[in-house]
């Protein structure tokens, strides 16, 4: 009896000859080609039309003469700042929301429910990000900070602050995600150890867990860098400007120069969106395009880089080198 289905299987496996075998080797190594050609031959016609208006003119200067001349250091500026001031909002708040399912929910129907709006929020359009913005972040708790401060129009507006928190809900689950993966790989007899030595909860979190996570945890925070700084339809309302040549930075105490969140500001992928879409001449402006797309994924490259080298760092540290 104990024989009977490995024998039922292999009846219903046939075997290939080493001419198939071939084959379907081949036929798997065109398809897994196919994504790295159409990704090559993108990036060769970007660095192609793009390299050529690189210049430190381009990359120092605001727009000039209706955004046909002239640089893009505002749209870089307001991508970082955005960047930074998102990563600052969606990584604590995945942080904790990952350490709560993987450490402390138990399999009730709270955690069900949080686990279904992970899930879901993950499928969601960025175009719905970006009306949720406006609605909630600007018309609701803008709006009503201002009623309750008297403020004028400070909150309820649309600015960098509402941009980068729409931003930091959108990237929510890929930081929630990865967390959990990187929680659940530390094993559980470290855990037990710990607190068989006496240590709280709180403190094997904290001074076991945690630590042996940080490379996971760095991981969602590339997944998101590389995912929300190239969106463009969450900004489209909630603070990106079409002409904005100046920085949205003012100066703390009127001596330290700072980014100031409640100040609109130019992004990259949008400036790319209205010179493609809302320029009187796109012909005219697409090598304009091209080395703004070519700076964006330069600038998303680079900030993948500097995140991956402190993973890398923090893996050395627990003993592995790998990336």
């Amino acid at each position: 009896m104990s024989h009977a289905i490995p024998l039922r299987i292999s009846q219903l496996i046939k075997p290939r000859t080493r001419l198939e075998e071939i084959f379907l080797d081949i036929l798997v190594r065109i398809f897994a080609l196919i994504p790295i050609g159409a990704l090559s031959f993108i990036m060769f016609k970007i660095i192609q039309k793009g390299a050529g208006v690189i210049t430190w003119e381009f990359l120092t200067q605001p727009p000039l003469d209706g955004m046909t001349h002239g640089g893009i250091f505002p749209c870089i500026f307001g991508t970082f700042a955005i960047t930074l001031l998102m990563i600052l909002m969606a990584l604590p708040l995945g942080v904790a929301a990952a350490i709560y399912l993987v450490e402390f929910a138990g399999p009730g129907l709270f955690f069900r429910i949080t686990r279904a709006a992970v899930n879901n929020l993950a499928g969601v359009p960025s175009i719905v990000f970006g009306l949720f913005g406006v609605g909630f972040f600007i018309l609701f708790v803008g709006r009503n900070l201002d009623k309750v401060l008297q403020t004028g129009l400070l909150f309820g507006q649309p600015c960098m602050l509402w941009a980068a928190a729409t931003l930091a809900v959108l990237v929510l689950p890929v930081i929630i995600v990865s967390t959990e993966e990187a929680l659940n790989a530390v094993p559980q007899s470290q855990r037990a150890a710990s607190l068989a030595l006496g240590a709280t909860k709180w403190q094997t979190i904290w001074r076991v867990v945690l630590p042996q996570a940080r490379g996971g945890i760095l991981t969602g925070a590339i997944l998101s860098i590389s995912r929300g700084a190239g969106e463009t339809a969450p900004i489209l309302f909630t603070g990106c400007a079409y002409f904005l040549p100046r920085l949205p930075v003012t100066k703390l105490f009127g001596v330290i120069p700072m980014i100031n969140p409640f100040d609109q500001f130019m992004e990259l992928s949008y400036h790319i969106f209205i010179m493609a879409t809302q320029s009187l001449d796109a012909v005219k402006t697409l090598p304009i395009q091209y080395g703004t797309t070519l700076v964006l994924i330069a600038m998303t490259f680079l900030l993948n880089l500097a995140a991956i080298s402190f993973r890398v760092h923090f893996r050395k540290k627990m003993g592995t080198v790998s990336v």
